[in-house]
């Protein structure tokens, strides 16, 4: 078992073995990593506090943020097309 200790890199020797190109973009990503982390134990966190099982309220969650998501894009749409609709009656306003 002490053998497989020795012969296991840390976390920081395996890092300085990456080319510097990858220590770069390793270093780039780590603090998104670490927020989408956070955010992934504060979710289950607050999943835990329901009474129903944890995987029932990240399903309920995950429906709910569907849902936010479908409607924010259709309000995009939305009014994208009412952009374009007044932009295409001002053209014909000064056309005329």
């Amino acid at each position: 078992m002490a053998l497989i200790y020795y012969v296991t890199p840390t976390e920081e020797e395996l890092f300085m073995r990456y080319n510097p190109e990858l220590q770069r973009r390793s270093l780039e990503r780590r603090k998104e990593k670490q927020e989408d982390f956070d955010q992934f134990v504060g979710r289950l966190k607050q999943y835990s506090k329901s009474d129903k099982p944890v995987w029932t309220a990240w399903e309920e969650d995950a429906a709910k943020r569907r849902q936010l998501g479908i409607q924010a894009e259709l309000d995009r749409r939305r009014s994208e097309a009412e952009e374009a609709e007044a932009r295409k009656q001002e053209m014909q306003n000064s056309l005329q």
